[in-house]
């Protein structure tokens, strides 16, 4: 028998297989660093709605809970770590200090704060601390002492009907809370945007004219509305204040509190764990539904979920017809040479062009240019308040649409360009027109990979951030883009989006430690919504491959 060859270190190299291993290991590298990002992100996102025990500390050094003279404090476990700049000589282990939430930001001047491990000389966890999320301050932890009600009525909190007495306040708190924003937000909105109107109208007119005094008429009904509606809203924030709930803080103070601050509230330590999951579907909901509190550190995030959505499905109305049409007139119609080679040179250079390019683009010529001659042809009369010559979700949508075409037009080319040539043969064949053949055989059999441009377009433009700051995003909008005031559909104004808003809380935020938790929170739901926007896409794009799967595809 012969030996076996041994191969030679070039013959290895020449055959490739090294790389082909060196290609796995990059792979699973790759992978690995986006599971464990995705991971860190959804740990660390959920555990923001999960309800954690709060436990009292009894400290004896009072210095090191940066609260003077406090010798018991009480809050959240948020961090457990070494201090290593402190380690003993030696070789000793390190000191360890804890971070706790201790919320009463009112109270303390402070929402977190250090404690040196060594420093704690005992540790509790009482069951009738009662956690309190309150629309300004952030919550409140405390014990409670008495219910006070607007009828006179003194209820301790030793008295077994204390707690559903304060569920049902608190219900009707948050119900006038409702009520006072649908009365100033809704109802007064609609009534103050009738008198600006109408005090555009008068624009221009004499005081003594018939249509003067006509518009003055309808002008004194809206204000007597206005003052009806005021009134409302006003009895209402009167009757918020008059319930009022008193607790004691761990520090031993006693706070008093309107139950019209009052958001939600719960005794952490007494939850088992079915009351934990039901708190922590709570917050979640509450989360996707409510809208921001407290610099952007408390509430929920609805107002630029919207804004997300509808500056995203915007860019695609926007970004497909320019795309598509641009890709079929260089693939089909185009005579072949320098200048179409040029294009689609220029048109490849485009997508690797930084998007804050694109936004002061945007700001240039959709913002200045094409809205303030908008302005001048047809809002003179709101001049020189701008309509459409400033910042709006229109020409945000526009300009990440011109940001992501790029995408679509080598998608859409590489799409066309698959299709059979036999299939264009055949149908010129029958008699149909080159443009019969486009519309009824080339595009359906193309469109999957269409699809796929715009999936794309859609990913990028959802996560994008630099370009929106400068046309339209905001910190905080007052009102939707699309809400139930005539003309319904408002693209003029500015509006909140899920990735400002990441950037905001991580980086203007007035409470870094506060805003942490939001930021991964914020964070999961923007992967999760460019998921689902995606995935919807992919589910048409899938569905129209099995149509058409005799085709090129």
């Amino acid at each position: 028998m012969h030996a076996p060859q041994k191969r030679t270190l070039k013959q290895t190299l020449s055959e490739g297989e090294p790389m082909v291993w060196l290609s796995s290991v990059g792979l699973s590298i790759g992978l690995l660093m986006i599971a464990t990002l995705l991971t860190i992100i959804v740990v660390n996102g959920l555990e923001v709605f999960w309800p954690k025990r709060v436990v009292q500390v009894q400290i004896s050094d009072a210095s090191g809970a940066q609260l003077a003279h406090a010798k018991t404090v009480a809050g959240e476990i948020t961090k457990q770590q070494e201090k290593t700049h402190e380690a003993k000589p030696g070789g000793g282990p390190a000191p360890t200090e804890w971070q706790l939430y201790v919320g009463n930001k009112d109270a303390y001047g402070l929402s977190f704060l250090y404690l040196n491990r060594d420093a704690i000389t005992g540790t509790a966890y009482p069951k009738d601390l009662l956690k309190m999320e309150r629309v300004e301050y952030g919550n409140a932890l405390g014990y409670p002492l008495r219910l006070q009600t607007a009828d006179g009525a003194t209820i301790e909190a030793n008295d077994p009907a204390f707690r559903s007495r304060l569920a049902a306040l608190n219900r009707e708190a948050n119900s006038r809370r409702h009520q006072i924003a649908h009365i100033e937000r809704d109802e007064i909105g609609k009534v103050n945007a009738r008198m600006g109107g109408l005090k555009l109208d008068e624009k221009g007119l004499a005081s003594d004219s018939p249509q003067f005094q006509a518009l003055q008429a309808k002008m004194d009904k809206l204000q007597a509305k206005y003052e009806i509606l005021a009134k409302q809203a006003g009895d209402l924030r009167q009757r918020q204040g008059q319930d009022r709930l008193t607790y004691r803080l761990p520090t031993g103070a006693e706070k008093t509190m309107p139950l019209g601050q009052l958001v939600s509230f719960y005794y952490p330590n007494q939850l088992g764990l079915l009351d934990r999951l039901g708190w922590f579907f709570y917050r979640i909901w509450h989360f996707l539904v409510d809208e921001p509190r407290e610099a952007n550190t408390e509430g929920g995030v609805f107002p630029a979920i919207f804004g997300t959505c509808v500056m995203t499905v915007l860019m695609s109305v926007a970004v497909m017809p320019f795309g598509v049409l641009a890709a079929i007139y260089l693939r089909e119609y185009a005579r072949q040479g320098f200048f179409v080679r040029a294009v689609r040179v220029a048109v490849n250079n485009l997508a690797g062009v930084p998007s804050i390019v694109f936004g002061v683009f945007g700001l240039g010529f959709f913002v200045y240019m094409v809205g303030g001659t908008m302005d001048q042809i047809f809002f003179s009369k709101s001049l020189p308040t701008p309509t459409f010559g400033t910042g709006g979700v229109l020409w945000a949508a526009l300009t990440l649409a011109l940001m992501t075409v790029p995408v679509v037009i080598v998608a859409t080319e590489e799409a066309l360009a698959a299709v059979p040539r036999g299939m264009r043969e055949g149908s010129l064949a029958c008699g149909a027109s080159k443009w019969q053949t486009i519309q009824h055989i080339v595009l359906p059999s193309a469109l999957p990979g269409i699809l796929t441009g715009l999936i794309l377009a859609m990913a990028r433009g959802a996560g994008e951030v630099a370009p929106l700051m400068m046309v339209g995003v905001v910190k905080l909008a007052p009102s939707l883009p699309i809400d139930a005031t005539f003309p319904y559909v408002h693209l003029e104004r500015k509006f909140m989006h899920l990735g400002f808003h990441i950037y905001d809380l991580g980086f203007q935020s007035p409470d870094s430690e506060a805003a942490k938790p939001m930021v991964f929170a914020t964070t999961l739901l923007l992967i999760i919504l460019v998921v689902a926007l995606n995935l919807g896409a992919i589910l048409l794009r899938e569905r129209i491959r099995r149509k058409y799967r005799l085709g090129a595809f």
